[in-house]
């Protein structure tokens, strides 16, 4: 299939609206899944889904989810989603974004709009994910005997260790983290966890609190326009300028997610710790 080349996306610069050309289109199931030169659209991305995709409209019709595909360059298949068989960005491949909806979307170029409210929604969820993520490095950090990478602010990085899957949730975010024999090995001390739950808490919240009332800025650092370019989340908090690699879209400013509370479980074998976050304006 000949495309022309990688899906160019301007959601990391938090646009919402666009025209494009239609370049191709594919079957998505009983589905309809269109292809555009340009898009506003973030899709779910395969390799680590934890955004959901942006709902909206295409050519006025009903953009019922959105997916990364990959065609190889002189191929004719279009691999769609967790059927991708290479790495995200392998040379030779074409990187897309499928807007998938119920009919056909005509041919020649089309308006797409995206639903604002559900993008700011898990803009905001987002945005609090990477907040409390480094709040618990922080009120983790005394339980590591071992010297373990670092976060942007100089706590051991609990959250990319210890993680093995993260959701974004309109206005909030899911995460959950993996107690076992791996984890300490690498220094983690877990006895003693189960009580302690309800202050590590009170301490997130606490740092949460005073970070969003500092209306510390956020940005992603963009260099290029591809799907695939290598974005960061930037976040200017009193104790530092932190990045930290991301793809997702996030607000502007840490006052606009109004109130972030986090809160923490164990499993009931004591395998896991869930954290969830929500947020309130």
């Amino acid at each position: 299939m000949d495309i022309g080349g990688s899906t160019l996306v301007s959601y990391p610069a938090g646009e919402v609206r666009g025209r494009s050309t239609v370049v191709g289109a594919v079957p998505v199931g009983d589905r309809h899944g269109t292809i555009v030169a340009e898009t506003p659209f973030h899709p779910l991305d395969h390799t680590w889904p934890d955004q959901p995709a942006d709902t909206g409209t295409i050519a006025g019709l009903t953009v019922v989810d959105c997916v990364t595909g990959a065609v190889q360059e002189g191929g004719q298949a279009v691999h769609l989603g967790e059927d991708i068989p290479v790495r995200r960005g392998t040379p030779g491949w074409s990187w897309l974004v499928v807007h998938v909806t119920d009919e056909p979307v005509p041919g020649g170029e089309v308006e797409l709009v995206v639903d604002t409210d559900n993008r700011r929604a898990l803009s905001a969820g987002h945005t609090a994910c990477h907040l409390t993520a480094l709040a618990l490095n922080a009120a983790l950090a005394g339980r590591w005997r071992k010297e373990i990478p670092a976060d942007g602010l100089g706590h051991p990085d609990f959250d990319q260790t210890a993680i093995t899957s993260s959701r974004i949730l309109p206005g909030g975010s899911q995460d959950v983290y993996r107690l076992g024999k791996s984890l300490r090995r690498k220094g983690f001390t877990a006895e003693g966890l189960a009580e302690e739950l309800p202050e590590i808490v009170q301490r997130i919240n606490d740092r949460l609190k005073e970070w969003v009332a500092v209306d510390a800025p956020v940005w992603v650092d963009n260099p290029g326009p591809e799907l695939t370019a290598r974005r960061t989340w930037h976040c200017g908090l009193p104790e530092g300028e932190v990045a930290i690699p991301c793809g997702g879209t996030h607000l502007s400013r840490t006052s606009q997610l109004g109130t972030v509370v986090a809160t923490l479980e164990l499993s009931d074998d004591g395998s896991e710790m869930i954290m969830h976050t929500v947020t309130a304006r």
